[in-house]
């Protein structure tokens, strides 16, 4: 498995972030996330985009973090926001999450970030289960969805 930086618009990162709004789609009915995104959001310094490929080089999994500091969503200065995170269905159970989820910790914490937060919902347990196994705790809701019933917020100091 290889991990590597990819531009947000480059095919792959579309690729899978159609799969991903059509996962959200299935679980909550709401034509996926409606967060606002922008390819810049993830350009270095101010966050990255990765894939996961496997020995075939076909993208099976992504995640990414952008810069967020204070603002009227609920965000703290010094925030790095976690995206994104897929893993296509056939290579679930691998550990492709957590590893993504470590090397976009890492990539923040080297850029200066002091925390990493990230949005999921309810329907949404698997997510649920790697964050708080990952060191992630409840935190006060922010961003697009914070005032969404089935939103859940996480922080974790890096």
């Amino acid at each position: 498995m290889e991990i590597r930086p990819v531009p947000y618009d480059h095919p792959d990162a579309v690729k899978l972030d159609a799969a991903v709004q059509a996962e959200y789609d299935i679980r909550y009915g709401d034509g996926g996330d409606a967060t606002p995104m922008d390819p810049a959001d993830f350009r270095p310094p101010n966050g990255t985009y990765l894939i996961a490929y496997d020995a075939l080089g076909v993208p099976v999994a992504s995640g990414g973090w952008r810069v967020q500091d204070a603002n009227d969503e609920g965000n703290r200065d010094g925030d790095a926001e976690l995206k994104r995170m897929y893993v296509v269905e056939e290579m679930r159970g691998r550990g492709l999450a957590r590893r993504i989820l470590a090397a976009l910790e890492e990539d923040a914490r080297a850029a200066g970030r002091v925390r990493m937060v990230l949005e999921t919902g309810t329907k949404q347990p698997e997510a649920i289960a790697l964050y708080t196994s990952s060191g992630y705790e409840p935190c006060e809701k922010f961003g697009y969805y914070r005032f969404h019933e089935d939103s859940r917020c996480y922080a974790k100091y890096l």
